[in-house]
C-alpha cells in the first residue's frame, strides 16, 4: 500500500468518523438531552480542593444524593453570595467526607451534613467504599489527571454525547436480558432522571418531572433496593453509639479550629416518608447526634416552609420545589452559614 493510498484512507475515517459524531451529537441535542458531567472521583476532588476558602466567603455540603438535589447551588449564591462547595456524593454515608475534613489542619470552614439516618448509621462497605476511593483519589492525584481533568471539563461543557448515560456500556446495560440463577442484574435508573452540572448540582430533567412514568420506574428501583438492603445480614453490633462518638470526635476537632457544623434532615414523601420515621426514629439517632456534638440541627418536619413537599421520587425535590427549599434554608440557617 503506497503513502498515497494510506493518506486517503486516514482522511476517509477522519471524515466518517467526523460526520458520525456529529449525527449522534445533532440527535441527541434533538432528543432533549442537556449538558451533563460525569460525576466522579476528578469532579469531586476538584471540589475538595476548594474547602480551603474563607468562611465568610464559602460554606461547604455533604451528605448523599438528597442534598445534591434539594439544595439549588445557583439560588443559594444569589441570595448570600457565599460559594456553596458541594462534596455529596450519592448513595454513602457522609460520615467519611466528616472525619475527612476533621482531619484535615488547613479545613476551619462551615460544614453542613446531610443527615439521612440509613446512610449515615450504615457502617457497611457499601455505604462507605465511594467516600474513600474519592477521598484517596483526591489525595493522590497527579499534576497528569489534573490536565486531563482541564481537558475533559473543556470538552464535557461543549458535546452532550459525552453523558456517560450515553456511553456505548451504559446502552449495553440497557439491553433487556433476563435475569439468570445467581446472576440478577440491578434496575438502571432512566438517563432522564437527571443531570450533573459542573458545580456538582443534580437535577430532575423537565422530562422526568412532567413524566409519571418515569417517576414509577424509579420509585420500583427505590423498591428494589430497600428490598435487597432487607436481605443483607444484621450488624453484629450495634451502629448507633459507633456512629454518634466518631461524628462528635470529627465535629469537636473541626470546631477546634474555628470552624463549625449544622445537620440537616431533607424532606421526602411517600412510603420514604413513613418508613424512614419507623425504622429511624428521631430520639434514637437524630437527638442524640445534636445531643453529642452539640451542634444545631434543622430537620425539614420541624419548619413549615419545608413540611410540605412532595417528591415526585418520593426521594427528591424537583427543581422548582429545590429553589424554594434553598430559599428558607438560607433564612434559617445561622448566619454564619448563609451570610458574607
Amino acid at each position: 500500500m503506497t503513502q498515497n493510498t494510506l493518506a486517503k484512507s486516514a482522511l476517509l475515517m477522519l471524515v466518517i468518523s467526523v460526520v458520525a459524531v456529529t449525527w449522534w451529537e445533532i440527535h441527541q441535542r434533538n432528543r432533549g438531552v442537556f449538558i451533563s458531567y460525569d460525576d466522579n472521583a476528578a469532579l469531586w476532588a476538584d471540589k475538595r480542593a476548594m474547602v480551603y476558602e474563607p468562611s465568610d466567603k464559602a460554606t461547604v455540603f455533604c451528605g448523599p444524593s438528597r442534598i445534591k438535589f434539594d439544595l439549588d447551588i445557583v439560588e443559594w449564591e444569589k441570595k448570600t453570595g457565599k460559594h456553596a462547595i458541594q462534596l455529596a456524593i450519592v448513595g454513602t454515608s457522609p460520615l467519611n467526607i466528616l472525619e475527612d475534613l476533621s482531619n484535615d489542619p488547613k479545613f476551619k470552614g462551615h460544614l453542613v451534613v446531610d443527615l439521612l439516618e440509613p446512610l449515615y448509621f450504615d457502617l457497611s462497605p457499601g455505604s462507605n467504599r465511594k467516600p474513600a476511593t474519592f477521598i484517596k483519589y483526591y489525595q493522590d492525584r497527579t499534576p497528569s489527571q489534573l490536565a486531563s481533568f482541564q481537558v475533559n471539563h473543556f470538552l464535557e461543557s461543549k458535546f452532550v454525547f459525552l453523558d456517560q448515560n450515553l456511553a456505548l456500556n451504559r446502552q449495553l446495560d440497557e439491553l433487556k436480558i433476563k435475569n439468570r440463577p445467581n446472576v440478577e442484574a440491578e434496575p438502571l435508573f432512566p438517563e432522564e432522571f437527571a443531570t450533573c452540572d459542573f458545580n456538582r448540582q443534580t437535577k430532575m430533567t423537565p422530562t422526568f418531572v412532567r413524566d409519571t412514568n418515569l417517576q414509577r420506574q424509579v420509585k420500583n428501583i427505590w423498591l428494589y433496593f430497600i428490598a435487597e438492603a432487607g436481605k443483607a445480614p444484621k450488624p453484629t453490633s450495634d451502629p448507633i453509639p459507633i456512629v454518634i462518638n466518631r461524628t462528635k470526635v470529627a465535629v469537636e476537632k473541626i470546631k477546634a479550629r474555628g470552624g463549625d457544623v449544622v445537620f440537616l434532615r431533607m424532606p421526602c414523601s411517600g412510603p420514604f416518608f413513613q418508613g424512614e420515621y419507623e425504622a429511624f426514629p428521631r430520639d434514637r439517632m437524630w437527638e442524640p447526634i445534636l445531643a453529642a456534638t452539640k451542634c444545631r440541627g434543622f430537620h425539614f418536619r420541624d419548619y413549615h416552609a419545608w413540611d410540605h413537599f412532595v417528591c415526585p421520587e418520593w426521594s427528591h425535590l424537583s427543581p422548582s420545589d429545590a429553589t424554594v427549599y434553598t430559599d428558607a434554608l438560607v433564612d434559617i440557617l445561622p448566619p454564619s452559614f448563609s451570610r458574607q
